[in-house]
């Protein structure tokens, strides 16, 4: 398909040299980011009217290693997908954004984020791990009705998305009745964000496999898949995010087969002292899973994990607030596993990219000061803050096993795309690009999303969004929870 766009509805100026714009060196980004700032203002434009859209003269991070960065160059998008990413490009019937003022660049991608916390975020800014399960599990979770779960939901994803996240697998252990989980899934598609929905365990206040009074997990996967994931080519992918029998390997063994039968992917949060070795006594590992914090492995527990093809994601904003645990991002470098980022629970982190990529390069960072002034020698290397933007799109699109759809500008993906302002103070002048998304940009910088060609905001606005009727029902919500907690 890329070869077809390329040769019939779109022409590159020949006269430039794509070696000269590739990878072009810290001097040349410079000087083409400070032109654009003068003479390639960004025109306010309402959604595109057409499914063909030509971004002009940006700053093109692609997440491409084979295909590159560009200092100045277009990228098309031909419907759902990307048609191609060059100079000059001409693309006949296109509707064409001025895009001087921007740099162009995958969406962000979260690989865990309890999503249907959305209207009780930092209800309990303050609290630690142990209160977490037993408050807003324990407490709230209980209390959820589906239109609880439904707005919570909603709010998240519409809050990634005016963030740059396209992309979300949702941890939703909040399957109390299976009609919990049509009203999530329900909210999911209402965002139209691209998201995995991780179908999870029920909120009773007891082991899900102690009362099973009320809801049909993890069997009722077999339902879902055929109703609502029954074909690859649509936004919603369908994973099982599962309890791991909290250690109870036999519990653990019928969450992976209900999702192995119906060919889901299959997320769990996974830490402590031999925790892969037991897993591994009951559950055959494999590439279908994401394991989430990994705190407490040994060596050999990495080692297992990466051999055998599985994915990592981090959550650092709540990890190291939270008190859970210090991401152990050098030990995953170490097996050779490049690790994916996460907001996690947003009762106690922040909902967007830019602030953990930060906290995952300063926690890194952080453990080699400590183990050099320890006097240890050949320490590894410093994370870069390309290693950072890596983890935030491209690693996060292959934990979520959507690496051949989304994840970088590659001509022929799916076009989940965002352009970020590089003439706010905040950033200006932009001396190089990578690290002013990486270290200098936050949500205010995020101009307009596309997620498979549809734009989901532009001029620093979503569209199709009745922000007052959404407000409206999450606070209704958010009282109603709070008053059922009150009353215990």
């Amino acid at each position: 398909m890329c070869d077809h766009v390329a040769h019939t509805s779109v022409t590159h100026d020949r006269d430039i040299s794509r070696r000269q714009l590739i990878e072009g060196g810290a001097a040349g980004l410079v000087a083409a980011s400070l032109v654009a700032a003068v003479v390639r203002p960004a025109r306010a434009q309402q959604a595109p009217r057409s499914d063909r859209v030509l971004l002009k003269g940006a700053t093109v991070l692609t997440m491409d290693r084979a295909l590159g960065d560009f200092a100045q160059a277009d990228v098309l998008i031909d419907g759902a997908r990307i048609g191609a990413v060059g100079p000059n490009l001409q693309a006949t019937g296109a509707d064409v954004i001025d895009a001087g003022n921007m740099i162009v660049l995958p969406g962000f991608i979260d690989t865990h984020r309890h999503m249907w916390e959305g209207q009780i975020r930092n209800v309990l800014p303050d609290i630690m791990l142990q209160e977490y399960l037993r408050t807003i599990l324990g407490k709230y979770g209980t209390a959820y009705r589906p239109e609880d779960a439904y707005i919570g939901d909603l709010v998240s994803a519409l809050s990634a998305l005016d963030a740059g996240v396209t992309t979300l697998l949702d941890w939703s252990h909040i399957q109390t009745t299976p009609e919990h989980t049509d009203a999530v899934i329900k909210a999911l598609r209402d965002s139209g964000a691209r998201a995995v929905f991780g179908y999870g365990m029920p909120q009773t206040g007891k082991p899900w496999w102690a009362d099973t009074s009320r809801h049909k997990y993890p069997g009722d996967i077999a339902r879902l898949r055929k109703q609502y994931f029954n074909s690859d080519d649509q936004l919603l992918t369908l994973a099982l995010a599962a309890s791991g029998g909290f250690g109870n390997v036999e519990i653990a063994a019928k969450e992976w087969g209900a999702a192995r039968d119906v060919g889901a992917r299959v997320t769990i949060h996974l830490s402590g002292k031999d925790a892969i070795t037991k897993l591994a006594s009951g559950v055959k590992l494999g590439s279908d899973t994401t394991y989430v914090h990994c705190g407490g492995w040994n060596d050999t527990e990495w080692k297992m994990v990466a051999d055998s093809g599985g994915t990592v994601s981090f959550s650092p904003g709540t990890e190291m607030v939270m008190g859970i645990i210090n991401p152990p991002i050098q030990q995953a470098l170490d097996a050779g596993l490049r690790p994916s980022l996460s907001a996690d629970a947003e009762t106690n982190a922040p909902n967007d990219m830019f602030t953990e990529m930060r906290l995952a390069l300063a926690s890194q960072n952080a453990m080699l000061m400590v183990r050099r002034d320890r006097g240890e020698q050949n320490l590894p290397k410093r994370l870069t803050v390309r290693d950072a933007l890596e983890f935030a799109t491209i690693e996060g699109a292959k934990a979520n096993g959507l690496a051949a759809k989304v994840g970088s500008l590659t001509p022929g993906k799916q076009a989940d795309v965002i352009c970020l302002r590089k003439d706010r103070i905040n950033v200006m002048p932009v001396n190089d690009p990578v690290g002013a998304v990486v270290l200098g940009m936050d949500t205010s910088n995020v101009d307009t999303v596309f997620v498979a060609g549809k734009a989901k905001k532009r001029n620093g606005e979503l569209l199709g969004v009745d922000l007052k009727r959404i407000a409206a029902e999450a606070v209704a919500s958010r009282d109603y929870l709070a008053a059922k907690v009150r009353a215990g």
